[in-house]
């Protein structure tokens, strides 16, 4: 299953960076700690590549600290970029940012010059949240689900200091496959754009691997860490679904249920602080997904195909 999701109004929000981008002195690229490569949106960094860019790795109470420190000193070792954790509910580290900011653009401030920050970013990242944590009161509409912002907005944080927030936005193709379902594990694409079933068999594939021991201790499966590890991932479910009732009539497993049950516990958090990822486990997925991109696009043009006519209106 390839997972793709670009309603509408993120053809406008592209359009939108592309016309703000010009006038911006740092961008702001929100990630979710839980998965802050497939987070990153390759087309924010064609958008805004020549600016200094700030990389908020939010919902860091969510995620694994260990691998958290690896994404930070990654983005820290990246030129004109700097990277902070935070979780966006807390204000003082959210207030770090204006300081950050202020560090990758120190000519800006004053009234002469006013500092000016995009702050973009994918669905369902906490952007709305840090917002209103930033201005004291309730500035963003805020949802546990993909595209609750529609609108740009421009936001005063102090008399030098003006943030323009966008609508969440993902890319028009994913490329890599293990991105698509990190990002439907965390809730950044629509329901209409994955199976639940899928999902979850993914997800479990990743953390019956690096997070063994949360499986047990969440589910009570009466296995060892290597044997959750070893365990298929439809046994794996199966087992989780008798342990959790998720069952049709005549005991049999309840998929559904069970594979909302899942997503439902790693979102929540109930299975414990959880990172999908490591730079060095997304470079490989990277430059496999590109390589294949890349081998199908040959194929396609072996084949001679061509894009379809747009018909005249």
């Amino acid at each position: 299953m390839t997972i793709q999701w670009f309603p509408g109004h993120m053809h406008l929000t592209r359009k939108a960076i592309t016309e703000r981008v010009k006038d911006i002195d740092v961008v702001i690229e929100m990630l979710d700690a839980r998965l802050p490569g497939s987070s990153a949106n390759p087309l924010l960094a064609e958008l805004t590549g020549h600016k200094p860019t700030l990389k908020v790795v939010n919902k860091q109470d969510m995620a694994d600290p260990v691998r958290t420190a690896l994404w930070l000193a990654h983005y820290n070792a990246q030129d004109k970029t700097r990277a902070i954790a935070l979780d966006a509910s807390v204000t003082a580290p959210a207030r770090a940012i204006i300081a950050a900011c202020f560090e990758l653009a120190p000519n800006r401030g004053g009234m002469v010059k006013p500092m000016r920050v995009l702050i973009c970013g994918i669905p369902n990242v906490g952007k709305s949240t840090l917002i209103n944590t930033l201005m004291g009161k309730r500035a963003a509409k805020t949802g546990d689900e993909a595209g609750v912002t529609r609108n740009e907005q421009r936001l005063a944080l102090a008399d030098d200091f003006y943030l323009f927030d966008t609508p969440g936005m993902l890319w028009p193709r994913i490329v890599v496959p293990e991105s698509g379902f990190n990002l439907a594990a965390s809730g950044a694409v629509g329901r209409n754009a994955y199976d639940d079933q899928e999902v979850a068999l993914e997800l479990l594939a990743k953390l019956k691997l690096d997070y063994a021991e949360l499986l047990e201790a969440r589910y009570k499966l009466g296995l060892s860490h290597q044997a959750i590890a070893e365990l298929p991932e439809e046994d794996l479910i199966a087992a989780i679904a008798r342990k959790r009732g998720a069952l049709a009539g005549g005991g049999a497993v309840n998929w559904q249920k069970v594979a909302e049950l899942v997503i439902a516990d790693f979102r929540g958090t109930h299975i414990g602080r959880i990172t999908l990822e490591t730079p060095e486990m997304f470079s490989r997925w990277l430059a496999a997904g590109l390589k294949a991109d890349a081998a199908r696009s040959e194929r396609k043009q072996a084949r001679g195909d061509k894009p379809p006519k747009r018909r005249k209106r």
